[in-house]
């Protein structure tokens, strides 16, 4: 038998289109009756797979040569795919380098937005059920259960989901630096565009109350006032609900301005000390710029959303070479745990050897030297401690040793030194 080896077949949004990834997911009972198929393979000894929009992969523990083979073959059988497929768009990683990219996975530093929450909860997902179903054991149960750790540490010591990354969040973002808290502050919706409603759902969630939903036609308008338990206004209403809101968000499909000085103005003036922040996502703009010099009032557009976006993305990249260090102090320790778990049954092979021929001298000798109860146990005693430190160095060695080379040829010349039985 070869040596034990934790492999990883996958693609992902890295080296596929979603028309590829989305021909080889794997959801409920078809990933339940997958993973008891591949367990079956004779060359995969645990495995579960990680099925998610952006990346399928298969995380397996192996002692063959060819390792890649069978599951590269049942993929096909399963899938109705090529192996040409399968190499031209899947990545092959094993040993060290296997470790290493499930705990970047986990902690989310492969995802499309590094720092995204949802992969963890994916990667728990994938592996919860693999332990139901049975097919992961104690390699593998170790190996996702680091990888969770990792991802908390990650999470948790670095700022690599700190800053936003989406322009819905970004206008959120921007809200609080404004107004601080966002507790009571009323929202405003003009038009009904996708990414609008993703910034109300997230002022929201931050503490925001009410929202009027501005738009041409009101039943329109009706509607999305429904989803948020707002109220809705028509565009001739716009003025009165200016004078309400403190955070207005624009997103209409209007050739021209739709928020002017015109009537911003005496909105604003209508609530004195009380500013502003209007949040221009639409192209063309809904907002005159000119509305920028005014006090009270603060203003943004896609582009300046776009910039915050762009500088926290430099700033997750940055925080996530931070999170790469934590990581590779997992990777060399699980790949220490893995290499003394391949030597712990020679080292209790020796360890009995040794124990049998210590109890064969002391039953043969012992008799023969008239020897109390009490001198008895001393000898028993003193030989039992000689035994171990004869053996701590060759013990120690061989874990070392089967860190740092070829297990199995560590296991061959340690067997050969101590005359132990092949396997």
């Amino acid at each position: 038998m070869g040596e034990l080896t934790l492999c990883c077949l996958g693609v992902s949004h890295k080296t596929a289109p979603v028309s590829v990834r989305e021909k080889f997911s794997f959801k409920g009972e078809e990933l339940e009756n997958a993973l008891l198929r591949l367990n079956a393979l004779p060359d995969v000894d645990e495995c579960f797979i990680l099925s998610t929009c952006n990346r399928v992969e298969i995380y397996f523990t192996t002692r063959s040569q060819t390792p890649f083979k069978g599951v590269i073959e049942f993929l096909v059988a399963q899938k109705g795919a090529s192996v040409e497929e399968i190499t031209k768009f899947f990545y092959r990683k094993s040993d060290q380098d296997a470790v290493r990219h499930g705990f970047y996975v986990a902690s989310s530093l492969d995802s499309m937005i590094v720092g995204e929450p949802q992969i963890v909860g994916q990667f728990k997902d994938a592996f919860y059920t693999a332990k139901e179903l049975g097919t992961v054991g104690t390699v593998l149960c170790r190996f996702c259960e680091t990888a969770l750790k990792v991802s908390k540490r990650v999470r948790t010591e670095t700022g690599i989901s700190r800053n936003a990354v989406s322009i819905s969040f970004a206008a959120v973002e921007l809200a609080k630096k404004i107004f601080g808290d966002l507790n009571g502050k009323k929202v405003a919706i003009i038009g009904a565009g996708e990414m609008a409603e993703l910034a109300v759902k997230h002022l929201i969630s931050n503490g925001a109350s009410e929202v009027f939903v501005v738009n041409r036609t009101l039943e329109k308008a009706q509607k999305l006032a429904e989803e948020f338990g707002g109220k809705a206004f028509p565009l001739t209403e716009l003025e009165t609900v200016l004078k309400l809101a403190d955070i207005v968000i624009s997103s209409t499909g209007a050739p021209g301005y739709v928020l002017t000085p015109e009537n911003v103005l005496p909105a604003l003036k209508a609530r004195p000390d009380r500013p502003m922040f209007l949040i221009d996502i639409a192209v063309p703009r809904d907002i005159d710029p000119a509305l920028n010099d005014h006090e009270g009032l603060y203003l943004y557009d896609i582009d300046d959303l776009q910039h915050v976006v762009e500088a926290n993305i430099k700033e997750r990249l940055r925080e996530a070479e931070v999170a790469k260090e934590i990581i590779e102090g997992y990777v060399q320790r699980f790949i220490k745990w893995l290499r003394e778990l391949e030597v712990a049954p020679l080292i209790a092979e020796l360890k009995e050897k040794a124990e049998a021929i210590r109890k064969e001298v002391l039953e043969k000798r012992l008799p023969k030297l008239g020897l109390t109860p009490e001198q008895e146990a001393e000898v028993d005693n003193i030989t039992r401690i000689i035994i171990n430190k004869l053996l701590h160095q060759p013990i120690t060695n061989v874990k070392k040793k089967a860190v740092e080379e070829s297990t199995s040829q560590v296991v061959q010349i340690f067997r050969e030194i101590f005359g132990l039985s092949k396997e």
